[in-house]
């Protein structure tokens, strides 16, 4: 009998070890007024027909997905891969983490952006952050942080 139980228990625990590696993510919402007039790239919804979302490092698809899965909806960027013409043209840094598929700006319908903040800088994998006053987005590379920092760099009004 006592065979019977420890097979049991195995297979409760190998079932709690893989649903810890399923992303949180993959349970994320993406009904809603909010998600109405935006579409999907590459599996990841964005604001126009101009974003770029199929260059994206996996630590920053790792990144958007911890986001996704605290606050339990899908992300929309606003902004992800730019070449150098699209970067220069968008104003963006000579060196900006956009044109390493290293950076993305977005938001989260119905999630203040305060709170989006707020996440961010408690998390361990964003490098930078950006908070630019008057628009609805952040944004999030995953640059190295510099030595000792425990917090991202940051950046326009955060």
């Amino acid at each position: 009998m006592s065979r019977f139980f420890r097979a049991i228990a195995l297979v409760f625990i190998s079932a709690a070890v893989i649903a810890g590696c399923v992303p949180m993510a993959m349970f994320a919402s993406s009904s809603g007024a909010g998600y109405s007039g935006v579409r999907q790239d590459w599996g990841t919804f964005v604001s126009s027909n101009t974003v770029n979302a199929l260059c994206i490092s996996p630590k920053l698809r790792f990144v958007i997905w911890e986001f996704e899965g605290h606050f339990g909806k899908k992300i929309v960027m606003n902004s992800g891969y730019r070449n150098a013409f699209h970067n220069a043209s968008a104003g963006g840094a000579e060196n900006s983490y956009h044109t390493k598929c290293m950076a993305a700006d977005f938001y989260i319908p119905g999630v203040p952006k305060a709170e989006l903040i707020a996440f961010a800088m408690r998390t361990d994998s964003v490098g930078g952050l950006g908070c630019y006053p008057g628009r609805n987005f952040i944004h999030v590379d995953v640059r190295d942080r510099p030595r000792g920092r425990r917090s991202p760099v940051t950046f326009s009004g955060c």
